[in-house]
């Protein structure tokens, strides 16, 4: 799409729009309270709007918007247009809206194990995501850690009395549970983050000292064909970051932890082991003798760019305070000749900071600047691993004990499973955990404006998707800036090329994108800032 023609469509559509709501205004005679002026400039926020930058956002000249990629740059340029046709001036040294970060990608390379001189086939008999550097480690035995499991509060610990530092860890899958299905670290039938969180296990062995971690996977198979996508992918990171790489970690099969366990003990199988440390609590591990071996790894590496979008809305008395209001703009791009659209994930939230920072402008332009300045910032590398917002929240443009929250936005645009019949509806994850004022502001505005249901069963704890993680409002929630992440849940689409514009319920994204900008607005023209008066992040 031409972007000059993008910034002449846009600027006269703007304006337009700018001299109806200010006629609304001015014939008006009670919009001297806050809520009365949020109500008329939220109403710019337009579903027809949010659809026409849908469809421009998935055009196949953007390609998929990939991090790194032409699409993406093209991409950031449209992003640069749209805030500059509302009249919002850059805030970057150079006159740019850019904020560029530098990263490198990462592929598998030769990733290989022997043991015993046996070599086994990567993406066959194991596998390791691609989240760790080169290695080469030559072992004479493995230690076997039981479930790998330390959890105080349980009283259970695998690793008392194992000395791990500097050697090769091995764990078994999962958690011990009885045969009546009673976990035996949380005493119910629900299960414990142990086995909820991949990386868990990993973060407990580096943490004992040990040099990398075998872990058994339940189903190699399944895995595999579920995987193998994520597997064969490059692994993005920050250049300034390398030091926040993952633990080397390896999964295998059965049949080689079977091989393992045998010629330590013959009398004793990978099965016989599981069961057994599955019915006593807290056995203590022992070394797997006859465990000689070597793992290697030689990783591929190619340096790339990626750029964070930044519209600066400055306030008045209040000014030097901030909201920043996120979403990424970046997806997948294109392979084997298919474009992954990611019209869901994220151009709905895209389009939607876009929509709000119009509005935000158009009342500015009234005389109705937000007290607090508002930033509004698309960002990329959120599906490299939310590595924009952590540049932007490792290197920040204004001060982060100056921003008072941020409120983000990921994939609005559709209805899930549980919601089919019903479009009225959005999840809330991460609103209370920081600060409740936060919280009871989302939901008075709600109330007030757009009485839309919030759910919130992403926010509870020891949530199986953990999604409070895996958005760029948690590298503001890291850093102690109380967070919303707003989101309408995964449907059969996500991560596929038919994430298409034509399956969005505009209508919904709109009362969506107000809710947001009401809550936004009332933020930012209080008197005091929201406190911070609780700690689950």
């Amino acid at each position: 799409m031409n972007v000059e023609l993008i910034k002449s469509r846009t600027s006269n559509y703007i304006m337009k729009k700018f001299c109806i709501l200010l006629s609304c205004l001015y014939s008006s005679f009670a919009f001297s309270q806050a809520n009365q002026e949020a109500a008329l400039f939220a109403k710019s926020i337009q579903a027809n709007d949010l659809k026409a930058i849908v469809y421009d956002l998935t055009s196949d000249e953007f390609e998929g918007r990939e991090t790194g990629k032409l699409g993406q740059k093209k991409t950031a340029e449209y992003l640069q247009e749209k805030f500059k046709s509302f009249g919002i001036p850059p805030v970057i040294k150079g006159m740019s809206y850019l904020q560029t970060f530098h990263l490198y990608e990462e592929y598998p390379g030769e990733v290989n194990i022997q043991i015993n001189n046996k070599n086994y086939q990567f993406l066959k008999d194991f596998y390791c995501f691609n989240n760790f550097s080169d290695l080469h480690i030559e072992f004479n035995s493995i230690v076997f850690a039981g479930y790998g499991i330390n959890d105080p509060e349980a009283d259970y610990n695998d690793y008392k009395n194992l000395d791990v530092k500097g050697k090769v860890v091995i764990v078994l899958e999962d958690e011990p549970i009885s045969k009546s299905g009673i976990s035996r670290i949380t005493g119910t039938f629900e299960l414990s983050q142990w086995s909820q969180r991949r990386n868990i296990k990993s973060l407990e062995a580096k943490k004992q000292g040990a040099l990398a971690l075998i872990q058994v996977s339940r189903n190699i198979e399944n895995d595999l064909k579920y995987l193998k996508h994520y597997l064969e992918s490059p692994k993005t990171t920050l250049v300034d970051n390398e030091e926040k790489k993952g633990f080397p970690t390896f999964y295998i099969s059965k049949e080689i932890a079977n091989e393992l366990f045998i010629n330590h003990n013959p009398k004793s199988s990978y099965e016989a082991v599981k069961d057994l440390f599955r019915k006593k609590k807290n056995l203590k591990g022992y070394e797997l003798n006859n465990s000689q071996g070597k793992i290697s790894v030689k990783r591929e590496r190619i340096n790339i760019t990626g750029e964070n979008v930044l519209a600066y809305i400055e306030g008045t008395d209040l000014k030097d305070e901030l909201i920043v209001i996120t979403a990424h703009y970046d997806h997948l791009g294109k392979h084997d000749g298919k474009i992954y659209y990611g019209a869901d994930d994220n151009g709905s939230g895209t389009a939607a900071i876009i929509e709000i920072a119009e509005a935000f402008m158009i009342a500015k332009k009234a005389g109705f600047a937000p007290r607090r300045s508002i930033l509004i910032m698309p960002v990329s590398g959120e599906e490299k691993g939310l590595l924009g917002s952590q540049y932007y929240t490792d290197n920040p443009i204004f001060p982060l004990e100056n921003t008072v929250c941020n409120l983000n936005i990921d994939m609005i645009g559709r209805m899930d499973k549980d919601h089919k019949n019903d479009p009225n509806y959005v999840y809330i994850i991460g609103s209370d955990k920081l600060s409740s004022e936060l919280h009871a502001a989302n939901e008075n505005n709600n109330s007030a404006f757009t009485n839309i249901k919030l759910d919130y069963r992403y926010n509870v704890e020891n949530e199986p998707n953990q999604l409070y993680y895996r958005s760029d409002h948690y590298n503001f929630a890291k850093n102690n800036i109380p967070c919303i992440f707003y989101f309408t849940g995964l449907h059969e689409d996500y991560h596929q090329p038919s994430d298409t514009p034509d399956k969005l319920h505009y209508e919904k994204m709109e009362t969506i994108t107000r809710l947001i900008f009401y809550t936004a607005w009332d933020i930012a023209n209080r008197d005091k800032r929201l406190v911070v008066d609780s700690n689950k992040k």
